[in-house]
């Protein structure tokens, strides 16, 4: 099994469904999120939540750069503070075409 950076295995395509809590909107955290998953190559969206105090991604792309994302979210632009992201692993379902501010 080739595992190294050239290697023939094909990168473990995954899906990250993560809820950022805290001051989170209003903060230009929707466009970080954005900036970052489009550097990263990742496909779905980002999406502000009623709530006031809750964003919610769904972002699909190889585990690496997911879990890379995973730890933007947390840190998040200057002017957010992020309190806690939760955050459920599923299978990619290849449903997004590319990544989204909604």
């Amino acid at each position: 099994m080739d595992t190294g950076a050239g290697g023939a295995m094909a990168e473990e395509q995954a899906r990250l469904v993560a809820m950022a809590r805290g001051r989170v909107q209003m903060v230009g955290y929707r466009d970080f999120v954005r900036r970052q998953a489009v550097s990263l190559r990742l496909r779905g969206y980002v999406l502000n939540l009623p709530s006031g105090e809750e964003v919610l991604v769904e972002a699909e792309g190889s585990r690496a750069a997911l879990e890379e994302l995973l730890l933007q979210l947390q840190r998040g632009p200057p002017l957010a503070a992020v309190q806690n992201v939760g955050v459920t692993w599923a299978q990619a379902a290849g449903q997004f075409p590319d990544f989204r501010v909604r």
